[in-house]
C-alpha cells in the first residue's frame, strides 16, 4: 500500500491533471514549432550539402556534424545562458525551440540527403531531357519520390523531439515535465512524475507503432 499511496495517489493525481493539462499543451506547441522549422531548415541545408558551391557544401556539412554531435541540452543552455552576454534574450520557449529546430535541422538534413540520394541518376537525367528546370525537376520528380524514403527516419526523428521537450524544464519553460515536477513539490508526492509519464507513453507509443509500420512497409515495396 506505501507504494500505491505514493507513486499511485489516485486524488493526488485528480487534483494534478488539470496542472499537467497545462504542461502538455506547451509540450505539444514546442514539438509542432520545432518539428516545422527544424524540417524546412533541414531541407534547406540539404540542398544546400548536395547542390550549393563548394565553400557552401562545406558549411553545410559541418553545421550537420556539429549539431549532430552536440547534446541537445548543452546547446539549449548556450542558447538561454550564454546569448544574453552578447544581447540576445530569449524566451525559455523560444530558447528551447530554436536548440530543437536546430538539432533536428541537422538529423533531418541528414536523412533528406540519403532520401534524395537513394534517387537513380537517370531521374535527374530523364528530367533533364524533358526540359524541365533543376529547382522544377527536383520539386515535381525527385522530392515526391525521395519522400516515401525518408519518412520512416524522419517519423522517429519527430518522436525523440517530442520526448527532448523534457529539457526545456532546465531553462524553467512550464512544459509537461516541468509542471509535473511543480506538482509534486505542491503536493509532496511524487504521483504529478507518474501522472507525466503515462501522458508521454499515451501520446507517443502511438507515433513509435506509427514508425514500426511504416519501416514494415518501407521493406514490403523494397521487396516488391
Amino acid at each position: 500500500m506505501e507504494l500505491i499511496d505514493t507513486f499511485f495517489n489516485g486524488p493526488i493525481l485528480v487534483r494534478s491533471f488539470p496542472i499537467l493539462m497545462r504542461g502538455l499543451g506547451n509540450t505539444v506547441v514546442l514539438g509542432i514549432a520545432a518539428i516545422v522549422f527544424g524540417a524546412i531548415a533541414g531541407l534547406a541545408i540539404c540542398l544546400m550539402r548536395l547542390y550549393a558551391p563548394k565553400p557552401f557544401r562545406r558549411l553545410a556539412t559541418a553545421y550537420i556534424d556539429i549539431f549532430r554531435a552536440l547534446p541537445i541540452l548543452v546547446v539549449l543552455i548556450l542558447i538561454y545562458y550564454a546569448l544574453p552576454f552578447v544581447g540576445i534574450r530569449l524566451s525559455s520557449f523560444a530558447s528551447a525551440a530554436l536548440a530543437l529546430s536546430l538539432v533536428f535541422a541537422a538529423f533531418t538534413a541528414e536523412v533528406c540527403r540519403a532520401g534524395i540520394e537513394n534517387i537513380p541518376k537517370g531521374q535527374f537525367e530523364a528530367a533533364a531531357t524533358l526540359g524541365l528546370p533543376f529547382w522544377l525537376a527536383m520539386r515535381k520528380v525527385i522530392l515526391p519520390q525521395a519522400i516515401r524514403v525518408v519518412i520512416p527516419p524522419l517519423t522517429s526523428n519527430c518522436v525523440s523531439v517530442f520526448k527532448d521537450t523534457a529539457l526545456a524544464s532546465v531553462v524553467a519553460m512550464p512544459d509537461l515535465l516541468k509542471q509535473a515536477t511543480d506538482a509534486q513539490a505542491l503536493m509532496a508526492n511524487p504521483t504529478p512524475l507518474i501522472g507525466a509519464a503515462i501522458i508521454y507513453l499515451a501520446i507517443l507509443w502511438p507515433l513509435v507503432r506509427l514508425v514500426g509500420y511504416l519501416e514494415n512497409r518501407g521493406k514490403d515495396q523494397f521487396a516488391q
